[in-house]
């Protein structure tokens, strides 16, 4: 579970968070929606630790975020997959290297190991076929054509499901998505809204879900907060959001339903 309690955030005389107080249950997927610069990705930063608060706490299962040293916050990590606006690939490394840094980087070396996780993770977010042991030829010609792939060559879908497949590495109890169909034509957006939901479902992950889209809010949430002014401005179900007479939430919904 994650808990956020009287959470302060300024940036110089700017202030983006204002006492914000919030509990993410296990399994639920929440939206965080809200107008740019209202603090909805320093939110989720101070979730994994890249920023610390001014004052209040974060806590993940119980841990104060901020208060632990660099070993426990590493440990913390491995339990949170994060997925960045814009998917944030590496440029220079393969598909499969993108994919496996994180495994990497904790001294896992072995090749078959590494290239099965791989796979695996890309057969949830269906960028390889899931043969479930037929037809294996099938599948390590896809692999084969995938996996020295540059970010250069793929679209932007592909993109995306790439970088959530890197977020799924060590199964995470947690995944965080930043904005996740941002520049997507509508048709690849509602994908990766399935594509979200399903993962959701099928591995149990708690998410939180950073957005302007409207559409992927009904498709995907369970619960919907909206940030105004620092401050929570509503949380509730998506259909109590469309319900709501709050002028503020009145005004996003016009804004960005369209």
């Amino acid at each position: 579970m994650i808990e956020i309690v009287d959470l302060h955030k300024s940036f110089g005389p700017k202030v983006v968070l204002d006492g914000v107080n919030l509990t993410i249950p296990v399994g639920q997927t929440m939206c965080i929606i809200g107008k740019s610069g209202c603090g909805k990705s320093v939110l989720i930063k101070n979730i994994v630790g890249l920023l610390q608060p001014d004052q209040g706490s974060v806590l993940v299962d119980g841990k104060d975020v901020s208060k632990l040293k660099k070993k426990e916050l590493f440990e913390l990590r491995q339990k949170i997959g994060f997925v960045f606006q814009g998917s944030a690939l590496f440029d220079s490394m393969t598909v499969y290297e993108n994919i496996i840094i994180s495994l990497w980087e904790k001294g896992l070396r072995n090749q078959k190991t590494l290239e099965e996780e791989a796979k695996k993770v890309l057969k949830a977010v269906s960028l390889l076929p899931d043969t479930n042991g037929n037809n294996s030829s099938e599948l390590e010609r896809e692999w084969m054509i995938l996996k020295d792939k540059k970010p250069s060559d793929l679209s932007g879908g592909m993109k995306k499901r790439v970088g959530v497949a890197r977020a799924l590495v060590g199964d995470p109890e947690y995944i965080l998505y930043d904005e996740p169909t941002t520049g997507l034509d509508p048709v690849t957006s509602e994908q990766i809204d399935r594509l979200i939901a399903h993962l959701a479902k099928k591995f149990n992950v708690t998410s939180v879900v950073i957005t302007h889209d409207m559409f992927s809010v009904q498709r995907v949430a369970d619960k919907v907060v909206m940030l105004d002014e620092g401050k929570i401005k509503f949380e509730g179900t998506p259909q109590e959001l469309e319900l709501s007479a709050d002028p503020a939430v009145i005004e996003f919904l016009e804004r960005y339903k369209n």
